[in-house]
């Protein structure tokens, strides 16, 4: 078998896992929907406008996410030069770009409802409008550069020096006085949640994450796409 027909076959395979992959997203983000509004209990405290933490903690765990995968892939497609890893760059960048948008968006909802303002310059919060920003730069130089080869070179570095920011989101809670809370999943003495509540939080990220991954395909085979018409068009 030639390696062209291979390759045929490894793209059909490919295809045909991917709306596979679209159905278990829609069942996921169903039962996620449910368990926020049904199964997780309301907090006593906070009431209603809690639940908004659900779908704001696994934005924000895709938003981290989508920026590692940018990071690995730049340094593979630095190392290879292969347009492949570069694809999934800017597909991960652009999914990115969206949950880091719900996170903010969540976050200044949960803001007004507790500190009675959308937004303060908290360092958390400042750090992921700082992510925000970086993946609207790594979008806008994709678009401003046109050549392949450059755009995917200038692109890589930008995306792994912005990576930076993904940890500093992280620490900034511990590092600065913050009005955001303090990690509450992930803690020195466990989990500082009601079962019901940590069980929607852990199914949320994965539902996201499972997301994240059919949208981030997708992306990536219009890419491919769009690429190879363009390179046809140019011969």
């Amino acid at each position: 078998m030639s390696f062209q027909n291979k390759r045929v076959e490894v793209m059909k395979a490919k295809q045909t896992k991917l709306p596979l992959l679209g159905a278990l997203t829609s069942v996921s983000l169903v039962v996620f929907a449910y368990m926020c509004f049904f199964y997780a209990p309301e907090d006593s405290v906070q009431g209603v406008v809690q639940r908004v933490f659900y779908p704001h903690v696994a934005s924000a765990w895709v938003a981290s996410i989508a920026f590692l995968v940018v990071f690995l892939v730049s340094i593979r497609f630095l190392v290879t030069r292969d347009l492949k890893w570069d694809e999934w760059a800017a597909a991960s960048a652009e999914i990115g770009l969206l949950f880091t948008s719900a996170t903010l968006v969540l976050g200044m909802i949960w803001g007004k409802a507790v500190w009675g303002v959308y937004w303060t310059w908290d360092p958390r919060l400042t750090s992921v409008l700082v992510l925000w920003l970086l993946y609207l730069g790594y979008i806008a130089l994709r678009f401003y550069v046109v050549e392949p080869m450059r755009r995917a070179r200038y692109a890589a570095v930008l995306g792994i020096v912005s990576f930076i920011d993904v940890p500093i989101i992280y620490v900034s809670v511990k590092l600065w006085r913050t009005l955001h809370p303090q990690q509450i999943i992930i803690t020195d003495d466990g989990p500082q949640l009601p079962t019901a509540m940590l069980i929607t939080v852990l199914f949320g990220v994965f539902a996201f994450t499972v997301l994240y991954i059919y949208l981030a395909r997708l992306r990536a085979q219009v890419l491919r796409l769009a690429d190879q018409s363009h390179r046809r068009n140019a011969a």
